[in-house]
């Protein structure tokens, strides 16, 4: 997807104002290149004045060098999947890792069990993201709670200068608690796929709820909305 500067820019300012980086933070990069998340791991740290901790190449997939490289390090904000996450907390020197007081988690469904080991291990915030490439990383977030989640974790509320639908088939909004397709819209939205004009035009299409000539990014992705207004993955529409 080719992304604009602006899209980017929306991100990492909505994640300043949302977590506040300072000088005196240390943020992990280990994220490869080739994946979004690796985007805010390298600028939201040099736009804010924190310092950037870079793990070593592959040292992503080693749970123990990690929590090594964040004790030694005194890194405070980190970013993993879920199912890394969870392997980070069986690490058994994770929980010598005092200095984390943020921890990120997306590309993955959340499970409450996980956010209880988070809770249990680590004194951190834990807050659970959702979002396509398509979109600039990220379009959704929660803050995740050890003790407020029984069911699923939200994938949250749109951030900033974000639009979110839950659609059925003929592209009508579905009430509340009502299973529906992902779309977004708004600042993040990429121009669409290089090179790629057939696919572009099938997933970026007219958004008839905003401005006229603005698009909308079928996710492909089920949803609803809680009774919280936070938005709860279900599935996949091709699953």
């Amino acid at each position: 997807a080719t992304i604009e500067h602006a899209s980017l820019v929306n991100r990492l300012l909505w994640m300043q104002s949302e977590y506040t980086l300072s000088e005196h933070d240390r943020v992990l990069q280990k994220t490869p290149a080739t994946f979004d998340v690796s985007v805010w791991e390298f600028f939201w740290p040099v736009i804010t004045g924190a310092t950037l901790v870079v793990a070593r190449p592959d040292g992503h997939r080693d749970p123990q060098y990690l929590a090594e490289l964040v004790s030694a390090t005194s890194v405070t904000v980190v970013h993993f999947v879920p199912s890394m996450l969870g392997a980070f907390m069986d690490e058994p020197s994770a929980a010598r890792c005092a200095s984390i007081r943020l921890v990120v988690t997306s590309g993955e469904a959340l499970s409450p069990d996980l956010v209880a080991r988070v809770g249990a291990t680590l004194d951190a915030r834990l807050h659970n993201l959702y979002g396509p490439t398509e979109a600039t990383v990220d379009v959704t977030a929660s803050t995740a709670l050890p003790a407020e989640h029984t069911g699923p974790v939200p994938i949250g509320r749109p951030v900033w200068n974000t639009r979110a639908y839950v659609l059925d088939g003929a592209l009508r909004v579905v009430p509340a608690g009502v299973v529906g397709e992902l779309y977004v819209a708004g600042a993040q939205l990429a121009r669409g796929y290089l090179g790629q004009p057939g696919l572009t035009s099938s997933r970026f299409v007219a958004d008839p709820f905003g401005p006229a000539g603005e698009r909308m990014y079928r996710t492909g992705d089920l949803v609803r909305w809680d009774e919280d207004g936070q938005l709860v993955f279900v599935g996949r529409v091709d699953d």
